[in-house]
């Protein structure tokens, strides 16, 4: 049900990976979540793995992947690394991405694209806390 409107929500925001590689794809081994090398989907075992942008989804079969562990809140909110931040554009890419990850729309699917939901949603709310109050942001940009 919610495959569709995911796959769409990806096209129309411009996440959708156009086969293009960029930086180094995110690691999709489901046993080890995250310190494999694998270049692997964890669900079809394709060998390109998520290919641009945000990297949430694979290309070849849509299934969510694992959190990167060394992605920072200013890249994934899609921020300039300083103390001044556009608070307005934050709010939207907030909301961007709870659209594509957060666990309501994952409720059909695997345990494991379960768990990998949660972990994104967790992901994007702690970036968005951190990153909108300035004593926080601050705090994050000199750790």
């Amino acid at each position: 049900m919610w495959g569709r409107r995911t796959g769409t929500l990806l096209r129309v925001s411009g996440l959708w990976p156009t086969g293009v590689l960029r930086r180094r794809p995110l690691n999709c081994n489901a046993a080890s979540l995250a310190g494999s090398n694998s270049l692997r989907c964890w669900n079809c075992g394709g060998l390109e793995g998520p290919l641009r942008g945000d990297r949430f989804f694979c290309p070849q079969c849509r299934a969510l992947q694992p959190p990167d562990p060394t992605q920072d809140y200013f890249s994934l909110m899609d921020c300039n690394r300083s103390f001044r931040v556009d608070t307005a554009k934050l709010q939207h890419r907030y909301q961007q991405l709870q659209r594509l990850v957060h666990p309501d729309f994952f409720s059909q699917k695997s345990q494991t694209e379960k768990d990998f939901s949660e972990k994104h949603s967790t992901l994007v709310n702690d970036a968005y806390k951190t990153l909108l109050a300035p004593l926080s942001r601050g705090l994050y940009l000199v750790s």
